[in-house]
């Protein structure tokens, strides 16, 4: 290991499962399995009860909001000032599923086979999916968004009339990614796999397979290029920088080491990617000269569970299934 970044890591304690981790800007913000938000302004946390007497199953952040889905069926959204508000209700209080957000203030989430889009003025429209529908996410232009499930994904408009429009594969679509230009749809499957659409200009089919392990993190860089995965015993990273996507293409391995990954996060600027293994270790790895940082070591019965940087690429959050948790703020 070239160079090592421990020194630089502030511990937090978050005291439960740590289901993601997010930046409001300056302040910190944990979603917890308990229930609960550590919210972290100037190294003061506080703690909310998001969902009081429930767990938190799945949380989506952007720059003014942490939403939070619960097994209560409820979506709680948190500003940056702590403020806490109950955005909707699953029918018959159905676990939460999925949740995506868009940056124009609009949220979906999925209960079972139920999608709802409830746009920023409050109104909203419910999708059937085929089956329970297992990741969400929006286009990054335009309303649309895309619903992973049993045998394929489907893609909606929310304010069309017209029905959703499936890109079929068979097997089981967990979650789901638009690449940051829109042209390719990519879901990862229960078959340790991941299968992508080209939507242009041919609805061609993209087959990345071979992992070892289920791919339960995805992260596109800044530039949309590539594509970085967990699911290995190092972060798989696949090449989008052409008309084909990864087609015919081999991936890069990045951080190989004797333990899975399991969250990957990109940098926001540059081409640096965050990786948090099932054992506990954090690396970064540059990509223009392939060196490795080591953030945090392995640390038993600690698996990273959640990987987030700030919006300038200074501070590195991550989190932990046994409660740990940190952030490393990177040297000027």
């Amino acid at each position: 290991m070239s160079t090592s970044l421990t020194s630089h890591v502030a511990p937090v304690e978050a005291g439960a499962h740590v289901v993601a981790v997010h930046f409001l800007k300056d302040i910190l913000v944990l979603a917890l399995g308990d229930g609960g938000i550590l919210r972290s302004e100037d190294g003061r946390p506080a703690r909310l009860a998001a969902h009081p007497d429930a767990g938190i199953l799945v949380a989506a952040g952007d720059a003014g909001r942490l939403v939070t889905g619960g097994d209560d069926g409820r979506i709680v959204e948190m500003r940056a000032d702590g403020a806490l508000a109950e955005v909707a209700t699953a029918k018959g209080g159905a676990w939460i599923d999925a949740l995506a957000l868009h940056p124009d203030g609009a949220v979906a989430y999925a209960a079972g086979r139920n999608v709802v889009a409830r746009d920023a003025k409050g109104s909203e429209r419910t999708l059937v999916a085929p089956s329970t529908a297992r990741g969400l996410a929006f286009a990054g232009k335009g309303y649309r968004l895309a619903v992973a499930h049993y045998n394929g994904v489907s893609l909606w408009y929310p304010n069309h009339e017209t029905p959703a429009e499936i890109a079929e594969w068979k097997g089981s679509h967990i979650d789901v990614t638009w690449s940051p230009d829109g042209r390719f749809v990519v879901s990862t499957m229960q078959e340790n796999a991941l299968h992508g659409w080209r939507l242009q200009p041919d609805r061609g089919h993209m087959r990345m397979s071979g992992y070892p392990g289920k791919v339960r993190s995805m992260t596109w860089s800044s530039d949309g290029h590539w594509l970085a995965t967990g699911g290995a015993e190092a972060a798989i990273v696949w090449p989008f920088d052409s008309r084909e996507g990864p087609t015919g293409k081999a991936p890069r391995e990045c951080g190989v080491r004797p333990a899975r990954v399991s969250r990957v996060a990109f940098h926001p600027k540059a081409l640096v990617l965050a990786m948090g293994y099932e054992d506990g270790c954090i690396l970064l790895v540059r990509f223009t000269d392939a060196s490795e940082l080591l953030v945090r070591p392995a640390v038993k019965g600690s698996a990273v569970s959640a990987l987030a940087w700030d919006a300038r690429g200074g501070r590195l959050a991550f989190g932990c299934t046994d409660g740990a948790a940190g952030v490393l703020t990177l040297p000027a």
